[in-house]
């Protein structure tokens, strides 16, 4: 491949198999996390506890998977992306099965502790291995199948949750992961490439005193943001852990600053690449993440349906993402990530505005073309903005690159959900019928502004010859030998 030539490349069909291979397993984590949004409610019935305590049921789940992110690129190092692949994926599997079997909801809420763990560590991983088989080639292409689950779980995930919470027991939503786990160990066992670290060469050591410092913050940010939503930001509950959470996260930069092998390293963040990609990434959490909270809530207490029903509204949203992203990704590869993004924050801020004059009495199947519309917009701008983050970036910096955009987009998702919830509380606090309504045309008005705000972030991504430069540089460096054993892609 050359310069002029980067959109010529496909992906490489080694590079594939390990992408199926490992999206096969990651879409348990994906299901599982939109299947369980829809069932809080008949949980709390089910288990006769109030909706205050099953909602730790997902908090749990949220928080363990934000703690065991930063652990990942410290794993791969030390154990190998296929041992450590495995191992994530038998815990989630494990956790899953301790699920449905949970007798109580304090044990409901541990066994998805467990899953949250197992899960934490395999998106990143996912991640990391698909791009470092890449080698810096046709990384547009190549996000596609990153993102594959992500586009996959809010389209199926509330139509099978809704489903079996309407027909079946709850215990069931958990044994819908198991078919998915198991045919991932398979499928990884076989064919995964071994690479295994040489038993002569040094152990990385694991940062301790990062790893006390940054998991705890992390934990301590997405709890405030979790109670943000329900209580507001003003109280004690919220201001506490916010503020601990972030007197953590500063003290673990300047220990990562001045330490040669931190857990994660933030000096990335230097780097065009890294540095912009996870800025947009965090600031579109409101845009993005805070309207996929506004959307079934307008659903459900506007016009009046069921979770089920309001799940299957979503839909075209979801299709349109899948969509664009047969587009996006090979427009990446050849353009650069930063006009495409822009593109698609404009659609996604344009398709959100419509949603600001609905009552419950507005066109279902015009709300469904511009939820289409805004699906569009949404596959354009999540994988480009993924893909530019490992531009140019070294065979050995991707694990931190992909723990720094997983924890940006993770705590932005939180941060947007919340700040959106609170404007939401606030603007239907008035009396009469009409305040609902009018409480979510203010908040879908703030969704567009962030979209748009996000669009201003989206020059400092890389451009064209940002790409061209990285991909002639990736064709010019010899290759980076894998080891294989019995097994390979």
């Amino acid at each position: 491949m050359t310069a002029d030539t980067p959109a010529r490349d496909g992906v490489d069909p080694k590079v594939l198999k390990t992408a199926l291979i490992l999206v096969v397993g990651a879409l348990a984590v994906v299901f599982d996390t939109t299947i369980v949004s829809v069932a809080l409610h008949r949980l709390a019935t089910s288990l006769d506890v109030p909706v205050s305590t099953i909602q730790w049921v997902t908090t749990g789940y949220m928080l363990a998977l934000g703690a065991a992110v930063p652990l990942s690129t410290w794993a791969l190092t030390r154990f190998g992306g296929k041992r450590v692949w495995m191992f994530a994926l038998t815990v989630f599997l494990a956790g899953s099965v301790g699920s449905s079997l949970a007798w109580d909801a304090g044990s409901l809420i541990g066994w998805r502790v467990l899953q949250g763990l197992g899960g934490g560590l395999m998106l990143p991983v996912m991640t990391t291995l698909i791009m470092q088989a890449a080698g810096g080639h046709a990384l547009g292409r190549t996000m596609t199948w990153v993102a594959l689950p992500g586009l996959l779980g809010p389209i199926l995930g509330p139509l099978v949750g809704g489903a079996i919470i309407t027909d079946f027991s709850w215990r069931f939503m958990f044994w819908v992961n198991v078919p998915f786990c198991v045919a991932g160990l398979i499928l990884a066992g076989r064919y995964l490439a071994k690479d295994t670290p040489d038993a002569a060469a040094a152990r990385p050591r694991l940062d301790v005193w990062g790893l006390v410092l940054l998991v705890p913050g992390i934990v301590a940010v997405l709890l405030g943001l979790s109670d943000a939503g329900a209580a507001g930001f003003g109280r004690p509950g919220v201001l506490a852990p916010l503020a601990i959470g972030v007197a953590f996260l500063i003290a673990f930069t300047v220990h990562a600053l001045r330490r040669r092998d931190p857990l994660v390293d933030v000096r990335l963040l230097a780097a065009r690449s890294v540095g912009s990609s996870t800025a947009v990434l965090f600031l579109s959490g409101f845009s993005l993440f805070g309207a996929m909270l506004l959307l079934p809530l307008y659903y459900q207490e506007v016009r009046g349906v069921t979770a089920l029903t309001a799940g299957l509204m979503l839909v075209p949203q979801g299709i349109g993402a899948l969509l664009s992203r047969q587009i996006a990704g090979p427009l990446t590869d050849r353009i650069g990530a930063q006009s495409i993004a822009i593109v698609g924050f404009v659609v996604v801020a344009a398709a959100t505005v419509p949603f600001a004059f609905v009552d419950a009495t507005s066109d279902g199947w015009l709300l469904a073309l511009w939820l289409l519309i805004r699906g569009v917009g949404l596959g354009a701008v999540t994988m480009p903005v993924m893909t530019a983050s490992y531009v140019g970036l070294a065979r050995a910096e991707i694990g931190h690159a992909s723990v720094l955009t997983r924890i940006a987009q993770q705590v932005g998702g939180s941060f947007g959900t919340a700040v959106l919830a609170v404007v939401l509380e606030q603007a239907v606090a008035g009396d009469g019928p009409g305040a609902v309504v009018a409480g979510f045309h203010v908040a879908f008005w703030w969704a567009t502004g962030f979209s748009l705000l996000a669009t201003a972030l989206c020059v400092w991504l890389p451009g064209i010859k940002q790409v061209r430069a990285a991909a002639a540089a990736a064709s010019a460096a010899p290759p980076q030998p894998v080891k294989s054993g019995k097994s390979s892609v």
